[in-house]
């Protein structure tokens, strides 16, 4: 009867490790074709969109372009219950930052301002300039 629950104990021992095994390759096929997708759709055309010509002024757009992923399997053995799970996912990010202009065969490279930082990082330097003196005045009379 020990030999018997030993046998038992042995054979259980070795499946969760093949499950283990299956479910750690399914996490590697997984982020290879996640890989694969995306990696597919990263061209040059996503940073360098296709250029665009009127009036004797070629215009070629210019993208940040960012993405990432991750997946993962798990497998839990409790008693005679057994869980299996998995899932994945990723997001790609565009963002405009400019385009070359090309005109009479010479290219300049025009960058796309965010506004707010045009105008937030001005008014933000000058609150702090006006208030910053103030402020270690009151500071000093405290001592």
């Amino acid at each position: 009867m020990t030999a018997h629950k030993e046998d038992k104990e042995d054979h259980a021992s070795v499946v969760p490790q093949d499950l283990d095994a299956a479910g750690a390759q399914a996490s590697v096929t997984l982020l290879e074709r996640l890989a694969e997708k995306l990696g597919g759709r990263a061209s040059v055309t996503a940073v360098y969109g296709e250029p665009v010509t009127a009036d004797g002024v070629t215009v070629v757009p210019v993208a940040r372009v960012a993405y990432g992923f991750g997946g993962g399997t798990g497998r839990t053995v409790e008693g005679a219950k057994a869980g299996d799970g998995g899932g994945g996912g990723g997001g790609v990010e565009a963002k405009p930052i400019g385009y070359i202009e090309i005109r009479d065969g010479v290219s300049t490279y025009r960058p796309i301002r965010d506004p707010w930082r045009d105008v937030v990082l001005p008014l933000a330097a000058l609150g702090l300039a006006l208030t910053l003196p103030k402020a270690v005045r009151a500071l000093r009379r405290r001592r």
